[in-house]
């Protein structure tokens, strides 16, 4: 009997597959970059100010035609109060017109507001909420005092002298400066607490970024 010698591997007739070494290469930058993207990013306190004033920036463009409305209407009544003016129509659509731009419903500068995302790096701030502060100091706290305005523009409407009023003219006119002066401050009161925030933003970064534009 014939003694056999080890047994030999046959190679298959198919050719080994080798991996491209560029895309080895490519391979190991692509898992790099994921460990990189991994790695918390910190800003740096310079980012973290210029952001502030971007947020600032952005907020005061959402909020002007509100914020600016309350100023124009005041102005009007005024007016109307002191005898400088006696077109009480136009006092009133202006404060009517005004009221209108406080809502998010009306204006888009407002929605937009509403959907505002504060930069990941001010997070530790909580701007997020005064955002939504920023919202509710419009609506419904400018807007009500805007259609406070308007009816005491209305009521303003008669004769300076209190000798020719009437009981009732008297009457609206103090009911209306009452809720007025009721709503003006919780509208200020939500300023502070703005205010308050970017000053709390401030003060953590050393830095000197105004508050947003409400008229006081």
């Amino acid at each position: 009997m014939t003694a056999r010698g080890p047994a030999r591997s046959q190679r298959s007739g198919w050719p080994a597959v080798r991996t491209p070494r560029w895309m080895l290469a490519g391979a190991g930058v692509l898992v790099a970059g994921m460990v990189i993207a991994a790695i918390p990013h910190h800003p740096s306190a310079s980012q973290r100010v210029s952001d502030l004033r971007g947020f600032v920036s952005a907020v005061n463009t959402d909020i002007e035609s509100c914020a600016g409305g309350i100023t124009d209407s005041r102005t009007a009544l005024r007016e109307i109060e002191a005898g400088a003016s006696h077109d009480v129509a136009t006092a009133v659509t202006i404060a009517n017109d005004a009221a209108a731009n406080c809502s998010p419903a009306n204006s888009m500068p407002l929605d937009d507001l509403v959907q505002y995302q504060v930069a990941e790096s001010l997070a530790s701030f909580h701007l997020q909420a005064t955002v939504n502060e920023l919202v509710t100091w419009a609506f419904p706290l400018a807007q009500r005092v805007e259609a406070d305005i308007g009816k005491l523009a209305a009521a303003s409407a008669q004769p300076a002298r209190a000798s020719t009023r009437s009981a009732t003219t008297r009457s609206a006119r103090k009911r209306a400066s009452s809720r007025l002066r009721a709503d003006q401050r919780a509208l200020d009161a939500q300023r502070a607490t703005i205010d308050k925030a970017i000053a709390a933003a401030n003060k953590a970064l050393g830095s000197h970024v105004a508050p947003p534009r409400l008229p006081a």
